[in-house]
């Protein structure tokens, strides 16, 4: 009886770090979606009236689960606290969906890496076309994408045809090839991210299913 109740209390102990880290991390995985979202790069072309809704599927997908996983810490603590089978099966069944979204999150950044970079691309690339048709239209448009990629046109040569490309470039990059880049960059990381998390959601799992498994014990002894 004592050895179960101090078992139980270890166990509970281990949930309740989980459950500040999980929080924690959380809290990380929603500032890191934000941040590809609306920083940097890929905010100029989430912009654009064509925005690459393959890459930002796989976010949307993050963010969600890293919401999520703010909030499933109030199941986990409040069944460790009150020994609640309910809660922690709540708290099992929520990590159970956080870990089906990183994984989906994950597979997706790794797989639709090359869709998502041919997507962008193509956005580059038709707002190039429809610059050589009418410059003043969209100068500003290219000359932002140009600034956030460090890079000119689609050609190393074309810096001297009239593009308005970003001061202090001395070599001008092909943008076409920045964009692989940076998206094979971001996708990789994003990849990574989900996977990882899915990876911890799997101890909390665990944690819930033996602190589940201590309390029937110990309510069937007495």
């Amino acid at each position: 009886m004592g050895t179960a109740r101090e078992e139980m209390g270890r166990v509970k102990v281990l949930l309740f770090v989980f459950n500040l880290s999980f929080w924690l991390a959380g809290l990380a995985v929603i500032a890191f979606g934000l941040w590809l979202r609306f920083g940097g790069v890929m905010a100029e072309f989430a912009s654009d009236k064509k925005p690459p809704e393959y890459f930002f599927i796989g976010l949307y997908v993050l963010v969600g689960a890293g919401a999520l996983m703010t909030m499933v810490g109030f199941f986990g603590c409040c069944g460790a606290a009150r020994e609640s089978q309910f809660l922690l099966g709540a708290f099992f069944a929520c990590l159970l969906v956080i870990f089906a979204a990183e994984v989906t999150a994950g597979v997706f950044a790794f797989i639709g890496k090359k869709v998502a970079i041919q997507e962008v691309q193509k956005i580059y690339e038709d707002i190039y076309d429809e610059y050589m048709k009418n410059p003043g239209k969209v100068n500003r448009t290219i000359y932002h994408y140009h600034l956030a990629l460090q890079c000119c046109g689609k050609d190393n040569m074309e810096q001297q045809m009239g593009l308005p490309c970003p001061e202090n470039i001395q070599m001008p990059k092909n943008c076409l090839v920045e964009i692989q880049n940076v998206l094979d960059a971001n996708l990789h990381l994003l990849g990574i991210v989900g996977i990882a998390i899915a990876g911890i959601t799997i101890f909390g799992m665990i944690f819930s299913m033996v602190l589940c498994c201590a309390i029937r014990n110990t309510r069937e002894m007495i």
